[in-house]
């Protein structure tokens, strides 16, 4: 099952700590309490939604998604910025149901678009975004200035 969630369900605790899961994955300290008031902060101030695919009541799966002004056609796009199901939960369709309702869900409020970054080498995320239709863009090159 694929849910929205926001600050006030009750399983925004759950999701939570999976999305603090996701960032020890990629080598951050671990930080429940900061991780929760983040991710309540960003859905309050910057519109951040949040999904979670769950098994037996439990999240095991989240992506979350920015809607961004899309200026040249004066509508938006979707940009999913996480997508993270844990070791033990994937092969079974869960990053792809998480999209799959994203994608959906984009179409449904007129999004122009859905966009998302991964890294070059990861293979099996290419694999996935390439069989639901995503393609790389080109002419673009992605630029970053850290501060």
């Amino acid at each position: 099952m694929i849910a929205w969630v926001s600050p006030s369900d009750a399983a925004f605790g759950a999701v939570a700590e999976l999305f603090d899961d996701y960032r020890a994955h990629y080598g951050q300290q671990r930080a429940y309490g900061a991780t929760r008031q983040w991710l309540q902060d960003q859905a309050a101030m910057s519109g951040l939604r949040i999904s979670a695919a769950f098994t037996a009541g439990r999240p095991c799966g989240l992506l979350t998604a920015l809607v961004v002004p899309a200026s040249l056609t004066l509508g938006t796009f979707w940009m999913i910025r996480d997508l993270y199901v844990p070791p033990e939960h994937r092969g079974r369709g869960h990053a792809r149901a998480l999209l799959t309702e994203t994608v959906s869900q984009a179409r449904a409020t007129g999004a122009r678009r859905v966009a998302l970054q991964t890294e070059h080498d990861n293979a099996a995320a290419l694999a996935l975004y390439g069989s639901l239709g995503f393609a790389p863009v080109d002419g673009y090159v992605s630029l970053n200035l850290g501060l």
